[in-house]
Formats: C-alpha cells, sequence, structure tokens
C-alpha cells in the first residue's frame, strides 16, 4: 500500500499536511508522476554509476592517477539490517564522500556491473543535501 502526504509550505507559520493512503495512488504535478521521476532517478543514478566503471577502467590502464568514484552494491546495511524488497547501491565507500540510494531489488541485475559487497559501508550519516553537494563534486 502506498501512502503519501502533501505539505501546505505557505500556511502562515504552521505545517498544514493531508495523508492519502491506498492501492492505486498517483501523485502527478501535471506532466509526470512521482513513480516516473522516481524511476528516472533510479536509472540515472545506475547510469552514472556504469560510467564511473568504465571511467576508472580507462584511468587505469592509462596509468592516470586520479581519486577514484568507485561504485558498490549491497544487500544489506553495515549493521547486517535490511529493508526487504530494496538493496543499498552507492558510489564512494569512505565517509564524508558517500552518495548512496536505496533501490527496489527488481533493479538488483540493472547493476551487475558493479562491486558487490556482504554488507555496505557504515553510513557516514550523509544527509539528502549532502548528497545533492557530493554529486555535484563528482
Amino acid at each position: 500500500m502506498k501512502e503519501v502526504f502533501i505539505k501546505n509550505i505557505e500556511s502562515e507559520g504552521k505545517i498544514d499536511k493531508a495523508y492519502f493512503s491506498g492501492k492505486n495512488l498517483i501523485i502527478s504535478d501535471g506532466y509526470h508522476t512521482f513513480d516516473e521521476l522516481y524511476d528516472h532517478r533510479l536509472t540515472l543514478f545506475i547510469t552514472l554509476c556504469q560510467f564511473l566503471v568504465n571511467y576508472n577502467k580507462l584511468i587505469d590502464e592509462g596509468k592516470y592517477v586520479a581519486y577514484k568514484r568507485i561504485p558498490w552494491r549491497s544487500k544489506l546495511h553495515a549493521d547486517g539490517s535490511e529493508y526487504k524488497g530494496w538493496f543499498v547501491m552507492g558510489i564512494n565507500k569512505e565517509p564524508g564522500m558517500q552518495v548512496t540510494y536505496h533501490l527496489p531489488l527488481e533493479r538488483w541485475k540493472d547493476t551487475d556491473f558493479v562491486e558487490t559487497l556482504d554488507k555496505a559501508p557504515e553510513f557516514d550519516g550523509h544527509s539528502h543535501k549532502d548528497v545533492l553537494e557530493r554529486l555535484k563534486i563528482l
């Protein structure tokens, strides 16, 4: 079941929210549905990771010394927990450099080109804002 909420940010200092739940909810901005935009984000992230894998091969072959951005995936978090039906995919393992997303397990085979880890690296506490900044410097 899908659950969504809509927040009115122009409500004179108080936060107005409306919650909806049901099996067949469609959220749209009039051009794209939320599901379409989410699928675009997943596909763009997978494509970025594929590019980085290929880029890393090129810099290895050319003996060019550069900071590698290493994509990876894992079905388990660092503590061994998991979200059923989801896996973690990331770029970089080092704290302060991580960019991670949870992807639906249906997309696992689309990511066979990255390193598979038994457990994800320890989460460095990054927020969605951190991810946006880190993506800009990749």
